[in-house]
Parts: C-alpha cells; sequence; structure tokens
C-alpha cells in the first residue's frame, strides 16, 4: 500500500491542465468534406504530374492539408498523393520547386517529411527520397522550418 499514491492521476484534479484539442483551433470541415477535397486534390496533382508540372502539384497538395482528429483516411489519402511527387522529382529540380513554395507549404511539407520518417515501410517511400527532400528544403527554409513544424500541433 505505500506505492498506491504513485497510481493517482494528480491531473485529473487541476484546472490548469489543457487537453490536446484545445491547444489548436480545430478544423471547421466535417470528415466527409476533408476526404472529398483531398480526393479531388489527388485528381488535380494527378493530371498536373501529367502535364509535367511538378511544383504546381506540389503546391496542390500542400494547401490546406487535412489536420485534426477523425480525418485519418483524409490524411492517408494526401500522404499518399504527395508520395508520388517526391519519387516522381529528379534530385536536380528539387532546390527549385521548393524555392518556389510559399513559407506555409515549405512548413507543412516538412510536416509531411516528418510523417513519412515516423512511418518506415509506408507504401513505396524510401528513406533516402525523404532525407533528400529534407535537405533541399532544410538549405532554402532554414532551421526555422524545422522550430514552427516542431511546435505546431497541427499533425498532418
Amino acid at each position: 500500500m505505500e506505492g498506491a499514491f504513485r497510481k493517482i492521476d494528480i491531473d485529473v484534479y487541476d484546472e490548469d491542465v489543457l487537453a490536446e484539442e484545445e491547444l489548436y483551433q480545430p478544423n471547421p470541415r466535417g470528415p466527409a468534406e476533408v476526404l472529398s477535397e483531398t480526393k479531388q486534390k489527388a485528381t488535380a496533382v494527378r493530371s498536373a504530374l501529367a502535364k509535367g508540372d511538378v511544383s504546381g502539384a506540389l503546391g496542390i497538395v500542400l494547401q490546406n492539408p487535412p489536420y485534426g482528429p477523425h480525418v485519418e483516411e483524409a490524411k492517408n489519402t494526401n500522404m499518399t498523393t504527395l508520395v508520388s511527387i517526391l519519387n516522381s522529382t529528379k534530385s536536380s529540380e528539387i532546390p527549385n520547386i521548393v524555392k518556389s513554395l510559399t513559407q506555409d507549404e515549405q512548413d507543412t511539407l516538412m510536416k509531411c517529411l516528418y510523417k513519412g520518417m515516423a512511418m518506415p515501410g509506408w507504401g513505396d517511400l524510401s528513406g533516402s527520397v525523404l532525407l533528400g527532400w529534407h535537405e533541399k528544403l532544410t538549405e532554402v527554409a532554414g532551421t526555422g522550418c524545422i522550430v514552427r513544424v516542431m511546435t505546431d500541433r497541427r499533425t498532418v
């Protein structure tokens, strides 16, 4: 009985404890709407890649990404679409593509790269592809991009 006090969750009694959903604005779109929009983006990305517009395709997939709870299918669809772009890009083209992105799009790309690194063996995603993109993105966006991604609670 001496160690019983260690099993008490004291955070239940603390009024200042924040819940995960209180740390950022919730996604105003419903899960069905997010999934529908993500599938439309995937179609637009495929057509942009067919035309050879890699930076346009990347911009499409990085704008207004799905985040928050209850949208896992949309997140997976978005990640699959992004992986198809990352794998189809030549390493010599990456710096110019990254430079053409806005700061928000660069931050979202960094979030996706970290998500891909956390999911080994996911689809046809190669670690060398992710690290190559990470290197080029860090050269262009700087370390501030990494700090912004690590402190943002909205996960993709």
